[in-house]
């Protein structure tokens, strides 16, 4: 066995730094979440959300209402956005309270309810494309994971970026007048 000559000491400074700096992202970010002006571009997002999803499932959901016999995927995008439209409507109409109020709800029914309709719109979406081909449908549901990953990945950096230390832009400022 090969010694790779990694001291333990280096190695545990490492980690606590590492450890440092994530406990400092993870501060910024939840900072950023309780900014009422970010709280407000939520909801403006969620109602595009909701309001893209109600438009997605009537457009799926059409052909199938003057067809007599449905194939199980036709069925569960049928059943998914017969219970997620409602839902998608009633969360639109809570957002503009939201936004009339200036503040989110801290309703445990309405993360609940938003949790439902998202998933459900989301089965819907996928059983209607698998409906149309079943390579269709399992793209849209790979796509829809790294669509996920990908706004969670630019959310964080956004968020770490627009919440650092002021010491860093101001540096970067600083060395831009001595040139």
């Amino acid at each position: 066995m090969t010694d790779m000559g990694v001291d333990p000491e280096q190695l545990a400074a490492q980690i606590r730094q590492t450890t440092e700096d994530a406990l400092r992202q993870a501060a910024r970010i939840q900072q950023a979440t309780q900014e009422p002006e970010q709280q407000r571009e939520w909801i403006r997002q969620n109602n595009m959300i909701y309001g893209g999803l109600i438009a997605i499932g009537l457009i799926l959901v059409q052909p199938f209402l003057t067809v007599t016999a449905l194939d199980w995927s036709a069925k569960i995008c049928v059943v998914a956005f017969s219970i997620a439209i409602p839902l998608l409507a009633a969360l639109i109409l809570i957002n503009r309270q939201e936004d009339f109020r200036r503040r989110p709800t801290v309703s445990l029914v309405v993360r609940v309810a938003q949790s439902i309709a998202l998933l459900l719109a989301s089965v819907g979406v996928a059983a209607g494309f698998w409906h149309i081909m079943w390579l269709a449908g399992a793209t849209v549901i790979a796509s829809g994971f790294v669509a996920l990953m990908v706004h969670s990945a630019g959310y964080v950096g956004l968020e770490g970026v627009a919440s650092a230390p002021a010491e860093t832009a101001g540096s970067r400022s600083g060395d831009d007048t001595e040139t």
